[in-house]
């Protein structure tokens, strides 16, 4: 499966971005996804993951209550609403498949196989 990531860019703190990210080669139903984020000089850490049909969710401490994952399978799509951004939060993101029996999600990175190119958030006034 091939990932593809938009929907970066600068936006203010205390702003909203939503990131996109659409799954081709195979019907994203079929994977668990997930999205990562890597600031400079730091190692990729995890933001939040779903289910291949979205029954079960789950996020990072540092943005659960603000990020918003989900996923539109009939447009093999999944996003990211980020709200109340903070400067922290500005990384590249990537979007992550693995293909997964039903309603099981992942949170590290070796457990996915299949990675998108990122997108770049900043976060800055």
């Amino acid at each position: 499966v091939q990932l593809q990531a938009s929907g970066g860019g600068l936006v203010q703190p205390g702003g909203s971005l939503r990131l996109a990210c659409v799954a081709s080669g195979r019907p994203g139903s079929d994977y668990a996804m997930g999205w990562f984020r890597q600031a400079p000089e730091k190692e990729r850490e995890f933001v939040a993951a779903i289910s291949r049909v979205g029954t079960k969710t789950y996020y990072s401490d540092s943005v659960k209550g603000r990020f918003t994952i989900s996923r539109d399978n009939a447009k093999n799509s999944v996003y990211l609403l980020m709200n109340s951004l903070k400067p922290e939060d500005t990384a590249v993101y990537y979007c992550a498949a693995r293909l997964a029996v039903t309603g099981s999600y992942y949170y590290t990175a070796l457990q996915y196989s299949y990675w998108g190119q990122g997108t770049q958030v900043t976060v800055s006034s």
